[in-house]
């Protein structure tokens, strides 16, 4: 597929896409996650939520008025050191500036180094820790997740069960004293919607390789949240707009509460 030709460049959008977009769009003007000249950390796994976050700020880049810089940061767990080739292509098609990195996190996670944690607590705290390494190494201030509303979901009910608190994932919050905004313009998002938007836009979704895939304390968390929505047409919707509500009130009173310090 030529540059020219690669759907992110097409003028016209879907449903879903339209609808990936501007969801993405409203709720980073409403939690201010972008400013003028932002140099922006796209985390990507290369699974269909991080592609089509990607996707989204690579079409958002156009509309919002004033400049971003976006980069592609991608850390391979070394399951498998090649299963990101087709990343690696849609940077290059795209223009975009990447950091392309295979590590030894996964099988560290698994080995004797790492007998208190989870395998998957292990795995995401290495991976987190690079990350943030390295949006001080390229002078990064944002770096963008993939999370979205069935996420948000399962985070909720996870921290309730398993760690016995309130707790969700946050639209913008920062890090070292401001030095980094951690957003998520996706969170408002529903998987289903996003799968569609992925779609049309031809993203290269690929595996993952990891032993606890679909085995996880998480998936099971989403795994009983679908059967709980399943019960009715309206459950799944009523449960992500109960959410995102509560988790823009929770947010809003935690950046009143940094203002006032």
């Amino acid at each position: 597929m030529t540059r020219e030709k690669h759907p992110l460049r097409a003028r016209d959008l879907g449903y879903a896409q339209r609808i990936c977009v501007a969801k993405a769009g409203k709720l980073m003007m409403e939690t201010g996650q972008l400013s003028p000249r932002a140099r922006v950390g796209l985390a990507v796994s290369g699974g269909v939520d991080s592609l089509a976050m990607l996707a989204v700020l690579h079409v958002r880049r156009r509309i919002v008025p004033f400049p971003v810089e976006l980069m592609v940061l991608h850390l391979n767990p070394g399951f498998d050191p090649h299963n990101h080739a087709p990343l690696a292509a849609l940077t290059a098609e795209l223009g975009l500036a990447a950091h392309i990195e295979v590590t030894d996190f996964g099988p560290r996670a698994f080995s004797e180094e790492n007998r208190k944690k989870s395998p998957c607590f292990y795995c995401a705290w290495l991976r987190r820790k690079r990350l943030f390494d390295l949006c001080a190494a390229y002078g990064l201030t944002h770096l963008a997740f993939g999370h979205n509303a069935d996420d948000l979901a399962a985070t909720f009910f996870l921290n309730m069960f398993q760690n016995g608190r309130v707790d969700g994932l946050s639209c913008r919050e920062s890090f070292f004293e401001g030095r980094l905004t951690v957003i998520r313009p996706l969170l408002l998002v529903d998987k289903k919607t996003i799968i569609r938007a992925a779609k049309a836009w031809e993203l290269p979704v690929f595996a993952n390789p990891c032993p606890m895939a679909g085995k996880s304390m998480r998936h099971e968390a989403e795994t009983w949240v679908q059967g709980i929505c399943a019960g009715g047409k309206k459950r799944a919707v009523n449960l992500q707009h109960a959410l995102g509500r509560w988790q823009l009130d929770r947010d809003a009173v935690g950046k009143a509460e940094d203002d006032d310090v």
